[in-house]
C-alpha cells in the first residue's frame, strides 16, 4: 500500500482513475516507476564527492555491452584524425577554437546513431552494424577523439628550432621525440591510477557534465522517464546557446563584458585598468557583465567545479584585483613606463626588447651582448601574477602532505620491502596478457571502482615497459638531435613530471581546477642549465607536458570508470587516438613550416597565420632559461619570484595549526594553492567573464545544491554540458567561416555593440 500511495503522490492524474494502480499501469512499468522514484526521492544535501558519484551517475553496468565495434573504431578514428588537424594548425592561428570533451560527445554519438540508422542490420552488414549505438561505445570515442585532439608541445618546440635557431632535426629524430613526449606521461600516470583514479575522493569534477550525458543520451529502461526530461532539457539549452552565442562571438561582441563603467566614462585609462576586459590584456574585467558562455566556462564549468573550490578561487581573484593594481600604481618595477598587462618584453623605456640580439652563433646567452642591450623588463603586473602562481604550486605540495597525507601515502607503498617482495613474485613478463583486478578491503570502496572489478586492469608491466622504451626513444633523440640537453636533464625532468604529476593530478581531481606547471619547470630548468634556452624548451617539453599527457590519461580513465568502460579499451583508445593525432600533427606542422615561415616569422603575421604563440614561447625560453640567475636569483631585479616559490611551501602550514587548535573555523575549508593561483589569474587574456563565472558557480554549488538538490542531482551537469557543448559547436562554425581558421577573417560590420576600432566594451584603448 506504500508503494500505491507513493505513485498516487507523485502522479496526481493517476488518483482520478481509481485507487488501483494495477488497473493502470503494467507490472513491468508500475515497477520502473516505483525504482525511479526509490532512486531520485533526493531530499538531503549531496554533501560529499560519494554523494555525488552514486545520485548523479548511474552506477549499474551491463556487462554484455561492448566498446569494440566498427563505429566506434571509425568514428573515433575520423573525429581523432580532425580533430588533431584542426589543432595543429590553431596553433599557427590568430584565433583560438578549443575542441570541447563535450563537442567530441555530442558529435560521435550523432554519428553513432546515424550509423546505426543508416547502415543495415541484416546479411554481412550486422557486423558493421551489430547493435545499437551504446554509450560504451560513446565512451570510446569520447576518449579516442579527445587524446588525438591536441597540439603536441614536440611540434611546437621543433618549429621554434626551425624558425628561429635555423635548426631542423631529421624525420626520425623528430618521430622519436614526438612518439616519446605523448605517450610519456600516459605510462606514468598509468603507474598511479590506485591513488588518483579509484577513489571516490578523486571526483574529476570536469568530467561529470561530459558523463552525465552520455548517461542521458543512452536511456536505459529502468530510468527512461527521468532520462527522457533530461534529453529534453539538454536539446532546448544547446539549441538555445547555439543560436545565442552568434551574437557576443560575431554580431554583438560588447556582450562579451558590459561594463557600466567603462560606458559611463569611456575617456579614463584608470578605468580601462580596473573595468575593461573584453580584449586581451585590456584590464581586470572587475564587475564587467559578460554574456558569452564560450567565455565564461572558456577554462573551467562553473555548474562542475565544487563550491569549496569556488570559495578559495574568489578569494583569490579579489586579492588578485588589489595587488596588480597596487603594483601597477606604486611603480614597482618601472610598472608605469610598461602596458599595465603584456607578457611580452620591454626595455625600461617601455620600447620591445629584441631578444636576439643577445645571443651568439652557437645560441645561447652572450654576456657581452647582453651587457650592450640591458637585462629586459616585463610588465608589473605579470610579474605579480608570475609570482602568485609559483607560490600556488609550491603550496600545493605542503598543502597535499598536511590535509590528504593518507592518500599520498599509497603513492609511497610500492617502497617497502612486502611491497617489493610481492611485485617481484607476482611479476608477470607476459605483459600483453591483462591482470584481474582484487578487491580491496575497504568498505568504503567507490561503487564505480566496485563494479569495475569484473574487468581485467591494464598490469603495471605494461606501463613499465612502455616507459623505459620511451625514455630510450628521448634519450636517442636527445644524442642526435641539437637539444643541448644532457642526458641527466633528461632524468631529473622526467623524475620532476612524476612527482608533480602525483600532487598537482591528485589536487586537479579533487577540486577541477588544473594548475600549469609550466612556470615552475621553466624556472626550475632555468636554475640548472643556465644560459641555455633551447635545453630549457625541451626540458619543460619532458617535464610539463608529460604532466599535461597523463592528467589527459587520468580524467578519461576517470570517464571510462564512471562508464563502465573498461580499463584496457580505455588504455587502446588512448593510445590509438594519440598516435593519429600525433602523425597528423607532425604532417600538418611540417607543411605549415614549409609554407608559412616569413608570415610566422613576422611580428604581426596575417589574419590567417600568426606565429604569436611560438615567440612567446621562444620569450620565456630565453628569459626563464637564459636570464634566470640575472633576473630571479638573490639580489636581482625579480628575485621575490623565486622567493615566492619558497613563501608558498609555508603558507599552508598557519591554516593547518588553526584547523587544529579552532576547528570551529573550519579552516580545512580552503584551498590554499587555489588562493595563491586565483592570486594570479588576471595577469592576461580576457578578464571580463570572471564575474558571471563566479554568480553562476554559486547559484549552481549553493544554490540549486542546497536548496534544490533533486533538481541539482538530475540536472545539473546536463545543463551545464549543454551549455558548453552548444556554444563551442557555434564557436567553431563561427571560427571557420569568419573567424579565419580558414581563409580571411570577416568581423562583423563597425556598430555600437561592435567596436571593431578600440576595446568592445568602450574602455579606452591604452598600450599592451
Amino acid at each position: 500500500m506504500a508503494t500505491v500511495d507513493l505513485i498516487l503522490e507523485s502522479q496526481p492524474s493517476l488518483r482520478k482513475q481509481g485507487p488501483d494502480v494495477s488497473d493502470i499501469l503494467s507490472k513491468e512499468d508500475h515497477d520502473i516507476l516505483v525504482k525511479e522514484l526509490s532512486d531520485c526521492d533526493i531530499t538531503d544535501v549531496l554533501r560529499n564527492e560519494r554523494d555525488l558519484v552514486t545520485h548523479v551517475i548511474p552506477v549499474d553496468d551491463d556487462p554484455s555491452l561492448s566498446p569494440y565495434t566498427f563505429r566506434s573504431i571509425f568514428i573515433g578514428t575520423g573525429l581523432a584524425a580532425f580533430g588533431g588537424a584542426i589543432a595543429e594548425m590553431d596553433y599557427f592561428k590568430p584565433q583560438t577554437i578549443v575542441f570541447k570533451t563535450m563537442v567530441l560527445a555530442i558529435s560521435s554519438y550523432m554519428l553513432g546513431v546515424s550509423m546505426q540508422v543508416v547502415i543495415p542490420r541484416s546479411g554481412w552488414f550486422r557486423y558493421l552494424n551489430p547493435c545499437p549505438f551504446n554509450k560504451k561505445e560513446n565512451a570510446f570515442i569520447v576518449i579516442m577523439a579527445s587524446a588525438g585532439a591536441t597540439s603536441a608541445m614536440a611540434t611546437e618546440v621543433i618549429a621554434i628550432q626551425s624558425l628561429f635557431y635555423k635548426i631542423v632535426p631529421n624525420k626520425v629524430a623528430s618521430l622519436f621525440l614526438v612518439t616519446s613526449n605523448q605517450f610519456l606521461g600516459y605510462f606514468i600516470a598509468g603507474l598511479m591510477t590506485p591513488i588518483l583514479v579509484y577513489p571516490s575522493k578523486m571526483l574529476y569534477p570536469s568530467v561529470l557534465p561530459v558523463v552525465s550525458t552520455l548517461g542521458a543520451f543512452h536511456e536505459s529502461r529502468a530510468n527512461k522517464f527521468t532520462n527522457h526530461k533530461q534529453r529534453r532539457l539538454f536539446y532546448i539549452a544547446v539549441l538555445a546557446i547555439f543560436t545565442w552565442e552568434l551574437f557576443p562571438e560575431w554580431i554583438f561582441p560588447l556582450l562579451t563584458g558590459f561594463s557600466v563603467f567603462c560606458l559611463a566614462n569611456p575617456t579614463s585609462p584608470d578605468f580601462t585598468h580596473l573595468f575593461g576586459g573584453t580584449n586581451g590584456n585590456e584590464g581586470l574585467g572587475f564587475l564587467s557583465l559578460s554574456f558569452d558562455w564560450q567565455y565564461i566556462s572558456a577554462t573551467w564549468n562553473p555548474f562542475a567545479i565544487p563550491l569549496r573550490t569556488q570559495v578559495s578561487a574568489l578569494i583569490g581573484y579579489f586579492f588578485c584585483i588589489i595587488t596588480l593594481l597596487a603594483v601597477y600604481y606604486n611603480d614597482f618595477w618601472s610598472s608605469k613606463n610598461l602596458p599595465f598587462l603584456s607578457q611580452d618584453l620591454f626595455y625600461e623605456n617601455g620600447t620591445l626588447y629584441n631578444q636576439t640580439l643577445i645571443l651568439n652563433d652557437k645560441h645561447e646567452i652572450d654576456p657581452t651582448l647582453l651587457a650592450n642591450q640591458g637585462l629586459p623588463y616585463y610588465a608589473a603586473t605579470w610579474v605579480a601574477s608570475f609570482l602568485a602562481v609559483n607560490m600556488g604550486l609550491a603550496a600545493t605540495f605542503t598543502h597535499l602532505l598536511l590535509w590528504n597525507r593518507d592518500d599520498l601515502r599509497l603513492a609511497w607503498s610500492w617502497m617497502s620491502r612486502d611491497s617489493l617482495k610481492k611485485m617481484q613474485d607476482g611479476f608477470n613478463w607476459r605483459f600483453w596478457k591483462p591482470g584481474k583486478r582484487e578487491a580491496p578491503a575497504d568498505a568504503d570502496i567507490d561503487p564505480h571502482y566496485r563494479e569495475m572489478l569484473k574487468y581485467r586492469e591494464v598490469p603495471n608491466a605494461i606501463y613499465v615497459i612502455s616507459l623505459l622504451e620511451c625514455f630510450i626513444l628521448a634519450a636517442a633523440f636527445l644524442y642526435k638531435g641539437s637539444t643541448m640537453l644532457p642526458w641527466w636533464g633528461l632524468l631529473v625532468s622526467v623524475l620532476l613530471a612524476a612527482v608533480f604529476l602525483l600532487f598537482f593530478g591528485a589536487l586537479s581531481a579533487m577540486t577541477g581546477i588544473t594548475l600549469i606547471t609550466k612556470p615552475l619547470a621553466q624556472v626550475i630548468g632555468g636554475l640548472l642549465l643556465p644560459g641555455k634556452p633551447i635545453a630549457n624548451m625541451f626540458f619543460v617539453l619532458f617535464c610539463h607536458n608529460s604532466v599535461n599527457q597523463g592528467e589527459l590519461y587520468l580524467r578519461n580513465l576517470k570517464i571510462a570508470q564512471y562508464t563502465k568502460l573498461s580499463p584496457m579499451a580505455a588504455f587502446v583508445a588512448q593510445l590509438s587516438g594519440t598516435f593519429i593525432g600525433t602523425n597528423l600533427n607532425s604532417v600538418m606542422s611540417k607543411s605549415i613550416l614549409t609554407h608559412q615561415a616569413a608570415t610566422l616569422l613576422s611580428v604581426d603575421g596575417t589574419d590567417i597565420w600568426s606565429g604569436q604563440k611560438l615567440r612567446q614561447f621562444n620569450w620565456e625560453s630565453i628569459v626563464l632559461g637564459g636570464l634566470g640567475h640575472e633576473l630571479f636569483t638573490s639580489g636581482k631585479r625579480y628575485q621575490w619570484v623565486l622567493w615566492a616559490s619558497g613563501l608558498g611551501f609555508l603558507v599552508p602550514i598557519p591554516f593547518w595549526i588553526i584547523h587544529r587548535y579552532y576547528p570551529k573555523l573550519r579552516a580545512d575549508y580552503l584551498y590554499t594553492p587555489i588562493i595563491l593561483w586565483f592570486m594570479g589569474i588576471l595577469g592576461s587574456g580576457i578578464n571580463s567573464p570572471l564575474t558571471m563565472y563566479f554568480a553562476v558557480a554559486w547559484i549552481s554549488q549553493w544554490f540549486l545544491r542546497t536548496r534544490h538538490p533533486r533538481w541539482f542531482a538530475r540536472y545539473n551537469y546536463i545543463l551545464g554540458g549543454a551549455l558548453d557543448g552548444g556554444s563551442a559547436i557555434m564557436v567553431s562554425i563561427l571560427g571557420l567561416i569568419v573567424g579565419g581558421l580558414v581563409g580571411m577573417s570577416h568581423p562583423f560590420p563597425q556598430w555600437w555593440g561592435a567596436n571593431q576600432k578600440g576595446n568592445y566594451d568602450r574602455c579606452v584603448k591604452t598600450p599592451s
